[in-house]
């Protein structure tokens, strides 16, 4: 449904400062139906890369098709942002406050480049719309009468009404609280499931781009470094810069080598774990283990013995302090083999006292970096 091809943008030199690199050749593919999260820090150029898609700004190389359509690209029409079919939801919602609600839904119809619709087949639609979003009754409201999550819905609404070929959103939930966030998320993602529609969503939050995304991309100083679905992203990342963009890290030194089957397996202060992913050859690398990955046991219950107790074969260490979450929680390990402290995340019902002692263990396979 989306096309993009060695895709660049750079902005030019502003009083003395100088040029910026925001797209670098980037290539993508989206696929009819299908949710995109793109994910970064700020200034990274995902930003960009929407406004670009949406017609908003325009490349200074590259290609971009829609549908099969060549939007924008060497030798082809720049076709207007209004005419690509493009749905998109900015940042806080962008309402037109002089409007109704449903004056807003309609404002997406009125210049969305399909044919003219009558007064009766219009007002049927924005009604249509409007319980689609679960706003049925509002749209005779103004924008300053509903709550944020709603103006949110609203401006999903203007964005689908007109029945786009791609959706675009624009940090939609950032300016919102996170009770709010986390269940209006929740409720955008099964709405665009629901409709089959193509959407592409920026963020610079991780967990948004890892719960929401059939696929993530990341990107980095105006390129692509990693596209891959939630787990893989999360749990096998490019690099060890990525890991730790994408959550916690604990990083250990290791040592790469292959079984008699071929398979790689490495050797480090956790004993010898199966890898999941292999960058670079054998040798000495860089292990990354996830904190939620970590088993830990109090050394009191290894004195009673045990499933928990025959299980654990790691390193021995302190516990320096605990951070409590709630349903989770996460404690620091002071282990004397390793120059930094492990994180480890635990239930939130397990509660560790500073200085208590504690053994770690890893049970699930690694990825492993040159170092």
């Amino acid at each position: 449904m989306l096309e993009i091809r060695d895709l660049s943008k750079t902005f030019g030199a502003v009083r003395g400062a100088r040029a910026t690199t925001a797209l670098d050749h980037v290539v993508l593919d989206v696929a009819e139906g299908e949710f995109v999260t793109v994910l970064g820090p700020s200034g990274c150029g995902k930003t960009t890369l929407l406004r670009t898609i949406a017609g908003f700004e325009a490349p200074d190389a590259g290609r971009i098709r829609v549908a099969g359509r060549t939007v924008v690209g060497p030798g082809a029409r720049t076709v207007p942002a209004h005419e690509r079919g493009i749905g998109l939801v900015p940042q806080e919602g962008a309402l037109f406050p002089h409007l109704t609600v449903a004056q807003n839904v309609g404002f997406g119809l009125r210049s969305s480049g399909r044919r003219t619709l009558g007064r009766t087949e219009r007002k049927a639609r924005i009604a249509e719309t409007l319980e689609l979003v679960g706003l049925a009754g509002y749209g005779s409201r103004r924008p300053h009468e509903l709550s944020g999550g709603q103006q949110q819905r609203v401006a999903l609404a203007r964005a689908i009404a007109p029945g786009p070929r791609v959706i675009l959103l624009d940090e939609p939930f950032s300016a919102l609280d996170e009770y709010l966030r986390d269940s209006l998320r929740t409720e955008v993602r099964r709405l665009l499931r629901t409709i089959g529609a193509t959407a592409v969503l920026v963020t610079h939050d991780q967990e948004e781009a890892l719960a929401l995304g059939d696929r993530v991309v990341v990107m980095r100083s105006g390129g692509i470094v990693q596209v891959g679905d939630p787990r893989q992203t999360y749990y096998q990342p490019a690099d060890l810069a990525l890991a730790r963009f994408l959550g916690e890290a604990v990083v250990v030194d290791g040592d790469v080598a292959q079984d008699e089957t071929g398979a790689p397996t490495v050797s480090c202060a956790f004993g010898r774990l199966p890898v999941a992913a292999w960058h670079g050859a054998c040798g000495k690398c860089d292990v990354l283990i996830r904190p939620e990955n970590i088993r830990v046991c109090p050394l009191a219950a290894l004195a009673l013995g045990g499933a928990e107790a025959a299980s654990a074969a790691g390193p021995v260490g302190t516990v320096l302090d605990q951070t409590f979450y709630g349903h989770d929680g996460v404690i620091r390990v002071k282990v004397p083999e390793l120059a930094e402290h492990v994180s480890v995340r635990v239930m939130g019902d397990r509660p560790f006292g500073v200085g208590d002692r504690v053994q770690l263990a890893v049970d699930s396979a690694v990825c492993t970096y040159p170092s």
